[in-house]
């Protein structure tokens, strides 16, 4: 996992359209990144969930939401459209993203070989970590929600 203070490396992502996302897209925002380990796997469900019950608070304190995981981007975007989800959702194909972040997760669901991300949270404001979480070693642990509210309203 990065650390607080480190420079956040940037990337481009495809979003549930297929379109180009970048992390430098919201340099003047304050980024909320939830990486999950996949789709419809339960406790993600609740995650994505309960960070869109969130975006307003979110987004009153000028902070967006991109969700990353190394599903498709159907895959994301029927997860997308089940629960009404108003964030992207990034496809993390390739898993650079989640290896330049320090969060994979190998063998999830007992699926050897399978790698994926862990569930994770970066905030990064002006391309620095300001805060990080790792659900480790089980990535059937949601966030603290609160601490990351309390974490964006300190910046």
């Amino acid at each position: 996992m990065l650390n607080v203070n480190d420079t956040a490396p940037d990337f481009t992502l495809k979003n549930t359209d297929k379109e180009d996302v970048s992390l430098s897209n919201y340099n003047d925002k304050i980024v909320v990144m939830a990486f999950y380990p996949g789709a419809f796997t339960g406790v993600c469900d609740t995650e994505m969930c309960t960070l869109q019950d969130n975006l307003n608070t979110f987004n009153e304190l000028d902070a967006v939401v991109l969700g990353i995981s190394v599903d498709s981007p159907w895959a994301n975007g029927a997860f997308s459209n089940k629960y009404n989800l108003e964030f992207n959702l990034l496809s993390d194909l390739d898993r650079k993203v989640t290896k330049d972040y320090d969060v994979v997760f190998e063998g999830l669901g007992g699926i050897e070989g399978y790698t994926c991300a862990n569930r994770a949270v970066y905030i990064v404001k002006n391309g620095i970590i300001k805060y990080n979480w790792e659900a480790k070693p089980n990535p059937g642990v949601e966030p603290d929600y609160n601490e990351i509210k309390s974490t964006l309203k300190s910046l």
